[in-house]
């Protein structure tokens, strides 16, 4: 994401001074709302510092309303339009017509798709998904409430959906205000909190005005997690104390049958020392609604009421129970009580309604991730030798680090021993990841093998390679995995580049007064570094064609000897690509740099030296496979 505060006063314009403009785009996902926001809040730092006279007028209230107006926009259009998201936020000067203003502009481009901005009644199915209840939110009406207008416009091939939030003290709310101590982004929930009770109109006044906040807040803590137990930890303590005095949380198991029992995932209460009394009294009678209930709250009695007259310890109140749900399936409930009243605002009911919602997706998608490693760690062990042969007179190194993403990644090595005392090492990477990758990987390697073994050279055996890469059975092969992976739900983007394979492939024979005869051919591959012991470094192979992309490619090879003492280092672009900001680790010939400062090093201090250098690179782990080999001649 980039922001650029541009136009501003004084620089540019009429005498009246240019608007000061902050732009950016974001991505089409579930990350874009929080992103929304501290691109918002960043503007307005930015334009308080700069002593702006319309400035003046910024306020905490006037920065919680931009950072809600701005979050449902940006929900709107990730959810409804599909598309990455355009964000313009400019402030207006007062002019004789009309006071300071803050201007937001959310364009997407999918114009053909309405903005919703209708909330269907309480449980009445949508059009979108019939029987399931729908889940638009409080929608534009939030943004009506805020903003002094707004409005849609239509273009060719975008939609935008702007709102004017004046600067000035105007308030949408002028009989209520703000209770003290609230903290932004969890105003409603504050103010619905046991230790600040509130009327009930006054509760149904800043639920809907503070429920979103909420909301969008919760969606951001929930989002980023890919362990169940953590969301429902965090889903706990975010009910407890703003919206329940205590909760439970049952998850179904994820393989359900009829013997399986929903688990007690969470207990929480907002006085610590009855938490296990509570559970203690919950563990003994699993909490599992009906479907034929959706998703809507269910009035249960207070938890051993009909044992003692209360829960351990307190009084009774009201229970209601949840059901947590994704993509049309149970994943458990949610059963949650407060203490001395005898009825929960409608308002309350569907704000928890909401964030049950999104604790569902939250858990669905910590399922799928957790589903989704699984697979990739299974494909990756089979994908990969399970050892390395060792090569008589040459000390190896191998560093293999898959990118943490939960998706089998396209990277693959392996050392073999081929007839006529010659020892093959391979260093590879196909173009994208999944179950595709995953096709080119698995065959690649075998065919590498099997290609070696028939006697065939390098460089012939990067043609028959490109060959096979390019032949009908490859892509039938590839449209089976693409099936299996859109079955569920799960394909990468380059599908269509999975057969382009970058290649290291590499010929050794061990020579009688020591050292090695080195062969090698490399198709798109980063090029093979040689490490002299005088500390001098040169590639090792000129620069050839990625593998299938043309039919009729001819390949080359280049043969020197790895005298005693040399090291031969070979990495994916994994290392040579690894980013911080705009320079990439092998700009300016980085990585000959680092090699170069490898002299003495044994081959496995080498691997170990480029290994770190390149994590060190950027504060970010790597977001790609990385791989290297170091072979040292002895």
């Amino acid at each position: 994401m980039q922001r650029d505060i541009v136009q501003r006063p004084g620089t540019t314009g009429a005498s009246t001074g240019a608007q000061p403009v902050a732009r950016t785009s974001l991505p089409g996902n579930l990350l874009a709302p929080s992103a929304a926001r501290r691109f918002v809040e960043a503007a307005l730092a930015e334009w308080s510092g700069l002593g702006l006279p319309a400035a003046v007028g910024f306020s905490e209230r006037l920065s919680d309303d931009a950072a809600v107006v701005v979050s449902e926009l940006v929900t709107n259009a990730v959810v409804h339009a599909g598309t990455n998201v355009d964000l313009l936020f400019r402030l207006e000067e007062a002019t004789e017509d009309e006071a300071s203003a803050l201007v937001l502009e959310v364009s997407d481009h999918h114009p053909a798709r309405a903005v919703r901005s209708d909330r269907p009644e309480h449980g009445t199915p949508s059009e979108d998904a019939p029987g399931e209840p729908a889940e638009y939110g409080r929608g534009l009406e939030l943004v009506a409430t805020l903003a002094e207008r707004w409005g849609i416009t239509y273009r060719t091939g975008l939609k935008t959906v702007w709102a004017r939030l004046p600067v000035d003290d105007w308030n949408p709310f002028p009989d209520t205000r703000p209770a003290p101590g609230f903290q932004r982004g969890l105003r409603a929930a504050e103010l619905l909190a046991p230790t600040a009770r509130r009327a009930l109109r006054d509760d149904a006044d800043w639920a809907g005005r503070g429920a979103l906040s909420f909301l969008a807040e919760a969606s951001d803590l929930l989002a980023g997690q890919l362990d169940e137990d953590i969301v429902a930890a965090l889903a706990g303590q975010l009910l407890v104390p703003r919206l329940a005095d205590w909760c439970a949380i049952w998850l179904e198991p994820e393989t359900p049958g009829r013997a399986a029992v929903p688990r007690l995932a969470k207990v929480w209460h907002v006085d610590e020392s009855r938490i296990q009394p509570l559970r203690t009294l919950l563990e003994g009678d699993p909490l599992r609604l009906p479907e034929r209930v959706g998703t809507g709250p269910v009035s249960l009695p207070w938890p051993g009421s009909t044992e003692d007259g209360g829960q351990p310890g307190g009084t009774e109140g009201v229970t209601l129970a949840y059901r947590i749900t994704s993509g049309g399936r149970t994943l458990g409930a949610v059963l949650l009580g407060r203490e001395g009243i005898t009825r929960v605002p409608d308002e309350v009911t569907a704000l928890i309604e909401d964030f049950v919602r999104r604790v569902g997706l939250a858990v669905g998608a910590a399922r799928a991730y957790t589903r989704q490693a699984t697979i990739s760690r299974i494909l990756q062990r089979g994908l990969l030798p399970s050892k390395v042969a060792e090569i008589p007179g040459v000390a190896s190194s191998l560093v293999y680090e898959p990118s943490d993403d939960g998706v089998v990644g396209g990277d693959f090595y392996d050392i073999f021993p081929c007839p006529g005392d010659r020892w093959c090492f391979v260093l590879g990477d196909v173009q994208g990841s999944g179950p595709e990758a995953a096709v080119v990987t698995g065959l690649a390697r075998p065919w590498l093998r099997l290609l070696a073994r028939e006697g065939f050279q390098a460089g012939e055996v990067l043609v028959r390679l490109n060959r096979l890469l390019l032949d009908d059975a490859m892509e039938a092969a590839e449209a089976a995995a693409l099936m299996v992976a859109a079955a569920g739900g799960q394909h990468s983007a380059d599908s269509g580049q999975s057969r382009f394979l970058s290649l290291l492939y590499g010929e050794l024979v061990p020579l009688p007064g020591g050292g090695a005869r080195c062969t090698l051919a490399s198709a798109g591959h980063p090029l093979p570094l040689l490490l002299r012991p005088d500390g001098t470094v040169r590639p090792a192979a000129e620069p050839q064609l990625l593998l299938g992309v043309m039919d009729d490619a001819v390949y080359e090879t280049q043969s020197f000897d790895l005298a005693p003492g040399d090291s031969l280092l070979c990495v994916t672009d994994g290392v040579t690509e690894r980013r911080s900001g705009a320079l990439m680790f092998d700009d300016g010939d980085g990585l000959a740099q680092a090699l170069s400062g490898c002299t003495g090093l044994t081959a496995e201090g080498i691997a170990d030296r480029i290994k770190h250098a390149v994590h060190a690179f950027a504060e970010r782990p790597p977001d790609d496979d990385l791989a290297l080999l170091v072979l040292q001649a002895q």
